[in-house]
C-alpha cells in the first residue's frame, strides 16, 4: 500500500485530461511542492470527476474518480487555493457526502 499522511484539496478545477506530469505542475503551482506521502486531490468543474496525485517518496502516482450520479461536495474558493482534509472527511468526499460535516478541522496551508 501506499503510505499517505496527509491529503490535500485543491479549491480550483482541474481539466481531467491532464496526465501525471501536468498534475504534477498544478500540484506545485497550488500547493508549492509535492511532498512525499502526502495526496493531492482536484476536481472539474463540474464536480463530479476527481483525480488524485500521490507523492510515494520515489515517484508519483494518478488515479481517477468519477460519480456517475451525482456530485463531488467541493470546496469553495473563496476558503483559499487548498485545504487539508482529515481522514474521515476524505472517506465521506470519495463516496459523494457532504465531508465538511464529518468531525475534523479544515487546514488552511
Amino acid at each position: 500500500m501506499i503510505r499517505v499522511d496527509a491529503i490535500w484539496l485543491a479549491t480550483s478545477p482541474l481539466d481531467m485530461r491532464a496526465r501525471a506530469d501536468t498534475a504534477l505542475a498544478r500540484v506545485v503551482a497550488v500547493f508549492g511542492s509535492a511532498r512525499p506521502h502526502h495526496a493531492y486531490c482536484f476536481a472539474n468543474r463540474r464536480a463530479n470527476r476527481m483525480k488524485v496525485l500521490v507523492h510515494d517518496g520515489i515517484g508519483v502516482w494518478l488515479a481517477a474518480r468519477r460519480l456517475h450520479r451525482g456530485k463531488f461536495v467541493w470546496a469553495d474558493t473563496d476558503l483559499g487555493p487548498h485545504l487539508a482534509l482529515e481522514p474521515e472527511q476524505w472517506q465521506a468526499l470519495v463516496l459523494g457526502l457532504p465531508w465538511q460535516q464529518v468531525a475534523g478541522t479544515i487546514s488552511v496551508l
